[in-house]
């Protein structure tokens, strides 16, 4: 039974022979392995072709930036995965990167497809017209705006900041980040209250700006979220908190149900 596409039946990314590995078009021993660092070669594996400079250094910032964050809900239950299952490393990373969703983690990608909407109108529209009738639709539908607010850094995320202002000292900024600021600008007329951008609002902006592709920014968190849980689940095997965790869940949660008549 033949089901989707049956043309196209090939790959770009790598081939082997015997004696060679090429990747994107160079040999893996002689032209990358020792040659370039990771950041540039997931660049040259996403994109086809190596990182400038400043595209190199971008991807490195944000994969710093979302890397870590505390017992958030992939690390929670990553941890709480491999206290079950101690054999199962792998299956406690996976269990992490499930949870990267359109709420926690994997937003970015959220936000680049809502940037992305406004940028592409906006070429034959008012930036300022569009962003307002984009927050107006989410409005309506009773949705955030995504890329802004955080519960934890409420006055600002440092995280955001920090990387909006490298963008701007590094003259980056193109019109993704004209968005994202114009957004900024409009919500508090919208939603009558100022939100902050957030690191997932931050992130998609500047590196849309500096060529990375839309359909692979979630792989932009669940690569920089990878490194924190390998290193979460190391210090799971030394110093387990997994069950502590399964066990304040089950202390702060009360049952509400029927109980079951005498």
């Amino acid at each position: 039974m033949r089901i989707g596409k049956q043309d196209n039946a090939y790959t770009s990314i790598c081939t082997s022979t015997a004696e060679n590995i090429t990747v994107r078009g160079y040999d893996l021993c002689d032209d990358i392995i020792g040659e370039i660092d990771f950041t540039a070669y997931f660049w040259l594996l996403v994109c086809g072709k190596l990182p400038d400079e400043n595209q190199k250094y971008f991807a490195n910032v944000v994969l710093a930036s979302i890397a870590e964050h505390g017992l958030v809900p992939s690390v929670v239950a990553a941890r709480m995965t491999l206290a079950a299952a101690p054999e199962a490393f792998q299956g406690a990373v996976s269990a992490g990167l499930n949870g990267c969703g359109s709420v926690v983690l994997g937003s970015a990608e959220v936000t680049g497809r809502f940037l992305s909407e406004i940028v592409n109108e906006a070429q034959t529209d008012d930036l300022e017209k569009v962003v307002h009738k984009a927050l107006l639709q989410l409005k309506e539908q009773s949705r955030r705006a995504p890329g802004f607010g955080h519960p934890l850094h409420s006055s600002g995320d440092p995280r955001a900041n920090l990387i909006l202002k490298l963008a701007k000292e590094k003259q980056v900024e193109g019109p993704y980040i004209e968005a994202l600021y114009e957004i900024h600008k409009l919500i508090p007329s919208v939603f009558g209250k100022s939100l902050p951008i957030n690191v997932n609002g931050a992130i998609p902006a500047v590196m849309l700006d500096v060529g990375f592709p839309l359909s692979a920014l979630k792989g932009i968190s669940l690569l920089a979220r990878t490194a924190s849980l390998v290193a979460h689940l190391e210090e799971e095997n030394r110093n387990p908190i997994g069950f502590i965790l399964s066990g304040k869940a089950a202390e702060h949660i009360q049952y509400n149900g029927q109980l079951k008549k005498p």
